[in-house]
């Protein structure tokens, strides 16, 4: 009895092992084929999924989409998106000739000097604008506390400089800008009525000193705005912080009053306009679509 039970026991054991054998067998064919997911780096999902052309596509660019041929058709559709985020305006916009008559404006009203010129600007990309003003300046003026009057004969005077449109997105009928000038004029005066008192004799003397002649370079900061009124007619003003480089000093007086800056120790200039606006390019109000 005793040599059946071992020979059982024997016979259980040889059947677990061999249990165990094929476990380990199977285990190891699953390994072999199915590769170590611990050493496999994860893989972001695709994101940069081609979408349909935006809304306002042009036709033939949602056939090329529909058609299977979309690499180009979401191209220009990315294109067409920017163009209308990005208004763009062909190289030469539009010409604008303008009037200053702010000051005689002014010198109706008790004034004693004045500058008045005509400027043109060239309206490029609707953003950088290169400007000239071609203009005449005069004055008939007694300053307060001098002891002179003051004639300013009408001479010229020339401005170049360029503005710069913050509102180059939007139409050009209306813009607000920050403007340079470099400006020089030569000119002409007369000083009469010089009254002064002798103080040796105690009496009045009076003179006067003709035809001096002299020259001034300065240069101007400002801000405008510039908005159309009908058609083509626009109005525009400007405030302009002005200083002079230069200036002619004579042996016996040096000039008050330069063409197309005002007084000498003045500060500040204002401009008022009417413009004439005539556009360069077909497209000109609307955005270029090249």
């Amino acid at each position: 009895m005793r040599h059946a039970s071992v020979t059982i026991m024997n016979r259980l054991i040889a059947k677990r092992c061999v249990l165990a054998v094929a476990l380990m067998l199977i285990m190891a064919n699953a390994l072999a084929q199915e590769p170590d997911r611990r050493h496999v780096t994860p893989v972001k999902p695709e994101t940069n999924q081609v979408k349909p052309p935006p809304k306002g596509t042009d036709e033939k660019i949602i056939q090329q989409y529909i058609s299977g041929d979309s690499t180009e058709a979401v191209n220009q559709a990315r294109k067409d998106s920017l163009r209308r985020a990005y208004k763009r305006y062909p190289k030469l916009t539009d010409l604008a000739v303008g009037v200053n008559f702010a000051e005689p404006f002014f010198m109706a009203f008790g004034q004693s000097y004045a500058s008045a010129d005509i400027h043109a600007t060239l309206n490029m990309w609707n953003r950088l604008q290169p400007t000239i003003e071609v203009g005449i300046g005069w004055a008939k003026s007694a300053p307060d506390g001098m002891n002179f009057t003051y004639r300013g004969k009408p001479s010229p005077y020339f401005k170049v400089g360029a503005n710069y449109n913050f509102l180059f997105k939007n139409s050009p009928d209306y813009q607000a800008y920050l403007g340079l000038r470099l400006g020089y004029s030569t000119f002409t005066y007369d000083v009469t009525d010089v009254h002064y008192m002798n103080s040796y004799w105690h009496e009045d003397l009076f003179s006067e000193i003709r035809g001096e002649r002299s020259h001034a370079l300065w240069g101007e900061a400002g801000v405008g705005l510039r908005a159309k009124l009908s058609g083509p007619i626009s109005m525009g003003w400007m405030i302009r912080y002005h200083g002079i480089f230069n200036y002619g000093k004579n042996e016996h007086s040096i000039p008050w009053f330069i063409p197309g800056y005002g007084p000498r120790k003045s500060s500040l200039g204002f401009s008022l306009s009417i413009y004439y606006v005539l556009p360069l390019h077909r497209q000109s109000t609307t955005p270029s679509q090249q």
